[in-house]
């Protein structure tokens, strides 16, 4: 199926522009393991890794992309701490579109690589994603330059680029027709807090359409070391606050608010609260998604389930609640992650005969 299905959902594009690789429809599986072990019978993971760049950002770059191509623009400047530059870099590949991308400084190489193999123009920033103030003032410099006639910003998140975020909401759309029984709970992870925004957008958009009977309760999850949104949504305070980020999680170290006020809001709308974990647990979830259900992800998209077997722990939600974590990134964009998990392991090499003793 094409996720242009959803065009009447989302922001008018012409046939002409409407851009895809193929993204979208990415698998909805059942726990096998670690759900039940944790006492929730109904626990799924949404595989967002089923992408046409490894995570749930090309539901950004085709909507972002395609509403340049309408627009008539010819170069796309953009942030990003890995995943959405790769998903822009792809989209923008596609469509003939030059693009160059500020970096957070701690992004993985191997998200630098496949951006550069797209052909995109990248450079990293010092200070840029950890330190609040740097984050805000390289965020004010390419809304100068995002001003050119034939450049068109694109970050991934609701206050600067509100037409590609939109294809987010996709995510909500497809987890409604995945489950049409009800969902109760999202677990999503939050580095700026935009697809908390969309998941919970697109969920109303459907309760008010009556498209879906219930809200489902979108959960906010955070390392500790990223407390914007997270902290501040379990507190009850109305708004995001910035912090000094110390996480080593990559694609969740945004520091400054960015969608956090918006994420807040609409959190807390749908009944959902904030997660916090921390990174140590991040890495063992990680490890567990892969080796007890087959599912290889990066940190960042190990973060919803940490918060999830989190709040099951503390009895936040009931053992038969349905829910969703969001697996946000495949396992190959942070070859650093992988040696942490394989660090007790190895690849011996061994004489024939060996195998008799293997």
């Amino acid at each position: 199926m094409n996720i242009w299905r959803w065009a009447d959902f989302l922001e008018p594009i012409p046939a002409q522009a409407k851009l895809t690789l193929g993204e979208g429809d990415t698998p909805l599986v059942r726990s096998r393991r670690i759900g039940p072990a944790a006492g929730l019978q109904n626990l799924y993971f949404k595989l967002e890794h089923g992408n046409a760049t490894g995570s749930y950002k090309d539901r950004f770059g085709f909507m972002a992309v395609s509403h340049m191509l309408a627009q008539g623009k010819t170069r796309c400047l953009a942030t990003s701490s890995g995943n959405t530059g790769a998903a822009l870099a792809a989209y923008c590949a596609a469509a003939g579109i030059e693009c160059h991308i500020a970096i957070v400084e701690g992004a993985p190489l191997d998200k630098l690589q496949q951006m550069m193999a797209y052909g995109a123009h990248i450079a990293r920033f010092k200070g840029f994603g950890t330190d609040a103030a740097t984050t805000r003032h390289v965020f004010e410099l390419l809304q100068k330059q995002g001003n050119r006639p034939d450049t068109a910003l694109q970050i991934s998140a609701f206050v600067y680029s509100p037409a590609g975020m939109s294809g987010v909401q996709t995510m909500a759309y497809e987890l409604a027709e995945q489950l049409p029984d009800g969902i109760d709970h999202v677990f999503c992870p939050a580095g700026g807090g935009g697809a908390c925004v969309a998941l919970a957008r697109g969920f109303q958009q459907l309760n008010s359409l009556s498209r879906i009977e219930r809200l489902p309760a979108v959960e906010c999850v955070q390392p500790e070391g990223n407390n914007t949104i997270a902290g501040p949504l379990r507190d009850r305070k109305e708004s995001a606050q910035d912090v000094a980020c110390t996480t080593r999680v990559s694609g969740l170290q945004v520091a400054s608010v960015v969608d956090g006020h918006l994420a807040v809001q609409e959190c807390r709308a749908t009944g959902g609260t904030g997660h916090l974990v921390t990174d140590e647990q991040v890495w063992e979830v990680q490890r567990r998604l892969a080796r007890e259900e087959g599912v290889f992800t990066e940190p960042a998209g190990a973060v919803a389930l940490a918060g999830a077997l989190r709040a099951a722990q503390n009895g936040d939600i009931s053992p038969d609640s349905a829910c969703v974590c969001v697996v946000s990134g495949s396992g190959f964009k942070d070859a650093k992650a992988i040696d942490r998990m394989n660090q007790d392991v190895d690849c011996p090499l061994l004489d024939a005969e060996a195998i008799n003793d293997w």
